[in-house]
């Protein structure tokens, strides 16, 4: 009689990709995650087609950064590459990609800067449009753009068009607040911010409301799906998007939330199966159709057994 289905079909998995390393390296600040190496690509693909996971979401951290994170939209670059390895590996598994500069730049912001430090908005939708394109040339399935810039659906769907990806849709990080449980993907990605912080581009964690207006502005602009991060503590939020338009929504269980489980289960607190199930299930009741979590082999093993 449960009125909630969690399955692995609805999870995707985050997975950073490290350029120039040989071996994974273990993100200590999550405990199970690591940063890969391309090398490593060919049989991660295969376990997840294994598990009935059908997605990945690719963060690329390069070997080397700029002021204008040029290596985002590198045709060689790290996330264009680990593209090609996991199509050609396991061509239905579908690869989303992150669009943002913050693992690109040498301060660490999602945009490039004017002289006081401050992100130029407008100058940075032509390189976050170039990186999607780079991205859709490579063979991406999905491009997700995370910078919360304004306009930047509307610049990469334009850029995506002209180039002749008009199928290619776009995942909008549409609601992505400003948000203490961002520390240990900043720890995996590189991606702390030099100085200062994201709250001049990220939402307010007190306001509920303007994730509706962000969200329909972003369909308006051509967002094919949309999403809410982080999900935990914004669970109202998912379910207003979730009322508010009809289109696909995902919501990401993100670095923090997965970290908080991961410490309490190791200290023998809490049950971690029945924590992390419990917890995917009620984001999946709040209104998400798809669940990005680092929890996602393990759910999909235990869904299973």
């Amino acid at each position: 009689m449960s009125e909630t289905r969690l399955a692995p079909g609805d999870l995707v998995l985050p997975l950073f990709v490290e350029e120039g390393i040989d071996a994974p390296v273990p993100v200590a600040s999550m405990p199970g995650v690591s940063r890969l190496p391309l090398a490593a690509l060919e049989a991660e693909a295969q376990e997840l087609t294994e598990l009935g996971i059908p997605a990945v979401l690719l963060f690329g951290i390069p070997a080397e950064k700029d002021a204008s994170g040029s290596g985002a939209w590198a045709d060689g670059g790290v996330v264009q590459e680990a593209t090609r390895r996991l199509k050609a590996a396991q061509p239905d598994l579908l690869v989303i990609t992150d669009v943002c500069l913050c693992e690109y730049t040498a301060h660490g912001h999602c945009g490039v800067l004017d002289e006081h430090g401050e992100v130029r908005n407008d100058a940075t939708l032509e390189l976050l449009a170039r990186t999607a394109v780079s991205h859709a040339r490579a063979g991406a399935d999905i491009i997700a753009p995370s910078d919360m810039m304004d306009g930047r659906v509307a610049a990469i769907r334009t850029a995506l068009d002209a180039d002749g990806s008009t199928e290619i849709p776009i995942l909008s990080y549409s609601a992505k607040y400003a948000s203490a449980f961002y520390g240990p993907f900043r720890d995996a990605a590189d991606s702390a911010p030099a100085r200062g912080d994201r709250r001049g581009y990220q939402m307010d964690p007190a306001n509920a409301r303007e994730v509706v207006r962000e969200t329909l502005l972003d369909v308006a602009e051509g967002a094919d799906m949309v999403m809410v991060k982080p999900a935990l503590a914004y669970l109202d939020v998912l379910r207003r998007v979730r009322e508010a338009t009809d289109l696909p929504l995902a919501a990401y269980n993100v670095s923090g939330e997965y970290a908080m489980v991961k410490a309490a289960a190791q200290a023998g607190w809490l049950d971690e199966r029945a924590a992390v199930l419990e917890t995917l299930t009620a984001i999946r009741r709040a209104g998400a159709d798809i669940v990005i979590s680092y929890h996602a082999k393990d759910a999909a093993q235990w869904l299973q057994t």
